[in-house]
């Protein structure tokens, strides 16, 4: 990806080399969408080694070109670099396995365990940030949380164009084999300047730029919002849950008990329950789920580990009300719509979308500086960018056991009525209200 990752603090070094950090290797970075595109299984560990190099590329360009000559100055003070690579290669440090699924059925929070890994004594990663100095922890953590002092690390690391995104965006796309997420990343590092107030982009870059911008919007239609990696998404989502319900129910059987996962079910889970888990812990638990006695829990396994995703169809507001009485179709042939419907939107917000031009948070946009060093939001100039204000982009989309509309040879001759009126209410992927019938 970046050729060389260029390593010369023995810090890094270090901090590559802890626990915590080693345990990204057992993470992938795009979660089930590696069950879609078949060459997407890299890791967040990989992921964060790129962000360090883009990080590390960043200072130099600006240490170079850039110094700071007087306090206040706007330039970049090159005492700062460190906190900078730090923070940019720990930045996803708190991922858990499946990390957006497992966020939201047990409620954790990546980022705060990301503050929490780097500041707890308990970890490799702060016995090492501590040899910096004792305050070099939260300082690092800071960055990350967004209140660092000064807003040019910050932007580095998190902000609307920053080390996070395009090297994300080139990875995915490379590693799924698809050229939407592809940009000229040397082009943007040689025009991206530092000003007192964070990061901005010379006006003769601006169309590299609106490349990246372009890019990021394509790879969230095409890679991010697929709907077989949402349906995948919507299996493993309900298989924790069908998990989860049978141990507070008490019907779990002794033998199938995921001893790791328990405090997450009894919302009990300390830093240290947290970093036993990684996707090999799940995957395992998922297999030995196969052979349950609780036949919905087997089975979703086994829809999750062979790759048997849900269908869907896309919706809207006047065919909505239809998801009822398609519910009660599906369950009357059998299936416990708790686990096996689902519904789901990709909304994207494209750049600017998430924009209001009445705030002048430098989070929040991307500013363009003229030769005379006056700054322009991005929109402002960019008529590409502009057409793609207040654009929403995606789907809602209904998900539903593929049986309803390929019951198979064994399906009982009784519910055929049933899957034959089912199929009426979905013409090309979408939801219907069927005609006369």
């Amino acid at each position: 990806m970046h050729n060389y990752i260029y390593v010369r603090h023995q810090v890094i070094l270090d901090l590559i080399n802890t626990r915590e950090f080693q345990r990204l290797r057992r993470i992938k970075q795009l979660g089930t969408a590696s069950l879609v595109f078949h060459g997407a299984e890299h890791t967040r560990f990989a992921h964060c080694l790129g962000v360090y190099e883009i990080t590390r590329q960043i200072c130099d360009n600006f240490q170079r070109n850039y110094p700071t000559k007087v306090p206040g100055d706007g330039g970049w003070d090159d005492h700062e670099r460190l906190t900078a690579l730090c923070a940019a290669l720990l930045h996803d440090i708190g991922h858990g396995p499946y990390s957006h699924t497992f966020e939201h059925i047990f409620h954790t929070d990546h980022e705060a365990i990301t503050a929490e890994i780097l500041t707890s004594p308990e970890t490799e990663v702060n016995q090492v940030l501590r040899k910096v100095s004792p305050t070099f922890p939260a300082e690092v953590a800071s960055v990350i949380q967004k209140t660092y002092p000064n807003p040019q690390v910050v932007q580095m690391i998190s902000s609307q164009i920053d080390a996070d995104r395009m090297d994300y965006l080139l990875r995915d796309a490379y590693y799924t084999g698809t050229q939407y997420g592809t940009f000229d990343l040397t082009r943007i590092l040689r025009v991206m300047r530092p000003y007192k107030d964070g990061i901005a982009f010379a006006m003769n870059g601006m169309h590299a730029v609106e490349d990246y911008v372009m890019s990021r919007f394509q790879m969230y239609q095409q890679i991010y919002f697929h709907p077989v990696s949402r349906a995948m998404e919507v299996i493993l989502d309900h298989l924790l849950a069908r998990a989860n319900y049978l141990y507070q129910q008490g019907k779990s059987d002794e033998s199938f008990i995921p001893h790791l996962l328990l405090p997450f079910f009894n919302h009990e889970f300390d830093l240290q329950d947290y970093l036993y888990l990684d996707d090999g812990v799940l995957t395992t638990y998922f297999t030995h789920w196969r052979q349950s006695p609780d036949d919905i829990l087997a089975d979703l396994a086994h829809r999750f580990l062979d790759r048997k995703p849900l269908k869907s169809a896309v919706y809207t507001t006047e065919t909505q009300p239809l998801l009822t009485p398609l519910r009660q179709k599906i369950a009357s042939v059998g299936f416990n719509t708790d686990y096996y419907t689902a519904t789901d939107n990709s909304y994207d917000l494209p750049y600017d979308d998430a924009y209001d031009p009445k705030m002048s948070h430098p989070l929040t946009q991307i500013e363009i500086q003229q030769p005379d060093g006056s700054l322009l939001e991005l929109s402002t100039v960019s008529d590409l960018v502009n057409a793609l204000r207040g654009k929403f982009t995606g789907d809602q989309r209904f998900f539903f056991p593929k049986e309803m509309l390929n019951p198979g040879d064994d399906a009982p001759e009784l519910f055929q009525p049933i899957y034959d009126d089912f199929s009426h209410y979905i013409q090309n992927n979408q939801l219907i209200q069927p005609k006369e019938h």
